[in-house]
């Protein structure tokens, strides 16, 4: 790494200095999996399963490659680089400003939109006990309380989302422990594997479309997994805190997603829980079949836990990305101030508000939402995308030997997941239950292109310039 090089960096991390410095590892472990075991597999692989049959273990595990790609790059620049804009100032300092500019202000959209729709799934899903009580009204209650966590201070959210991400993981092992013991019938006569391979149409019941169209849904499921990148900003120690926790959580992500889905598909026999809209929750049957009592309520209360996890670390994510757009110059000067706290208030409630509209929108006009939530499915690979073209930029400006962690396989495994992902978002251009999300992504990118060159010419941006 040459000497501008170091400058540019150095730059960065002094321009984002002031972030309270107080997650622990075991926050750190949490919080990644509270931001990627979401809703979209407590509710969500009903979709992937309508796909691919018994044959989504397949799209998981290929969704789970670009995915781990995707992080562990990530990961060796956040520990060579730790700042609260993450992949927003790696695209920014080894692509050009543009990326930086486009990548966070799309990330910033992508999550506002997703937690919009989240708090209005929590209201609904509350009216399961109280049905006589308005959507909106949990709803806005517990943006509010969320928005009230995070601006106390980064601890203070750690400590919230431990308990969120706990809650989520002990229910998907119990529900892994309850459908083994299923399958080889302890207590009872056993299921056995005939639902995966003895159906009509076996293993792969639509074929190899079908598993490819369930790769798109996995992704998505996947997607939060950044969010340990995210906080190396505000971790102690993140050289070793970081990739700690992502030798961790990788194996970790890959039994839940896996084994999770596997007993799903072996227990009950996939077209009564696939299908080709979000249906009920397959979690919900499989915990039905058990035998226990009340277990439409227990899962309510797992499926509200993880909604309300993902809001509440989406709400982070939103308030870092207009921190980090401020401190960069891209956004007003405001939202990059910090309470004594060290956490960005401004940037917080600027968020939380558009978080209302996007709550507002999903509720009211669920058609215009649709296309609200076409920019985040398009959004969310783009993102990905350019976070491994950033990791690409970064690995020819730094000696391999200089790296604390290295990814293995440079740069054929980053190549490969371009490919991958470039192939899942030309896929839903030409599928027409995924079209809408060029029809919006495409123009709002085109919108963020317009309006970054405006901002550059009307004020002269500070950025790190170009060896």
């Amino acid at each position: 790494m040459n000497r501008d090089d170091r400058a540019e960096i150095v730059g960065a991390d002094v321009r984002e200095s002031g972030l309270s410095k107080s997650l622990s590892r075991s926050q750190v472990v949490m919080i990644g999996l509270g931001g990627a075991i979401g809703t979209g597999l407590f509710a969500g692989s009903s979709l992937a399963i309508g796909y691919a049959g018994p044959g989504v273990l397949i799209s998981y595990i290929i969704a789970g490659f670009a995915a781990l790609v995707m992080i562990l790059s990530l990961s060796e620049m956040a520990v060579a680089h730790p700042a609260a804009g993450s992949f927003g100032v790696y695209a920014e300092t080894y692509l050009n400003p543009w990326a930086g500019f486009v990548v966070r202000y799309t990330y910033w959209m992508e999550q506002v939109i997703a937690v919009g729709g989240e708090a209005v799934a929590v209201g609904v899903y509350m009216t399961f006990w109280f049905p006589d009580t308005a959507v909106w009204l949990w709803s806005v209650g517990f943006a509010l309380a969320l928005l009230f966590i995070n601006s106390r201070s980064v601890k203070n959210f750690g400590t919230f989302e431990y308990g969120f991400a706990l809650i989520k993981v002990t229910a998907i092992i119990a529900f892994i422990v309850l459908g083994v013991a299923g399958i080889f019938g302890v207590g009872r006569a056993p299921v056995g594997l005939h639902n995966l391979t003895g159906l009509p149409g076996g293993f792969l019941p639509h074929g190899l479309k079908g598993v490819w169209m369930a790769v798109i849904m996995g992704v998505f499921s996947y997607n939060g997994i950044e969010v340990i990148a995210v906080t190396s900003g505000e971790t102690a120690d993140p050289a070793r805190t970081i990739p700690a926790a992502l030798r961790s959580m990788g194996l970790r992500l890959f039994l839940f997603y896996i084994l999770a889905l596997a007993v799903v598909v072996a227990v009950v026999p996939w077209m009564e829980v696939g299908s080709k809209t979000f249906a009920e929750s397959p979690f919900v049957k499989v915990f039905a079949q058990s035998g226990i009592r009340e277990a439409a309520g227990i899962m309510n209360f797992v499926v509200i836990t993880a909604a309300l996890s993902s809001m509440n670390t989406n709400v982070y994510l939103c308030s870092r990305m207009l921190f980090s757009l401020s401190r960069g110059g891209y956004a007003p000067k405001v939202l990059g101030g910090l309470s004594r706290s060290g956490t960005p208030i401004a940037a917080i409630l600027v968020s939380g508000a558009g978080i209302l509209v996007a709550a507002a929108v999903s509720k009211l006009t669920p058609q215009a939402y649709s296309y609200l939530f076409g920019i985040a499915l398009f959004g969310a690979i783009v993102v990905w995308i350019i976070i491994l073209l950033s990791h690409i930029g970064f690995r020819r400006r730094h000696e391999a030997g200089s790296l604390t962690v290295r990814m293995p396989g440079y740069p054929y495994v980053q190549i490969a997941g371009i490919v991958l992902l470039s192939a899942v978002l030309i896929t839903m251009g030409l599928d027409k239950d995924w079209w809408l999300s060029w029809i919006v992504g495409v123009p709002w990118l085109i919108l963020l292109t317009v309006a970054y060159f405006v901002w550059k010419a009307r004020r002269p941006l500070e950025v790190p310039s170009r060896p």
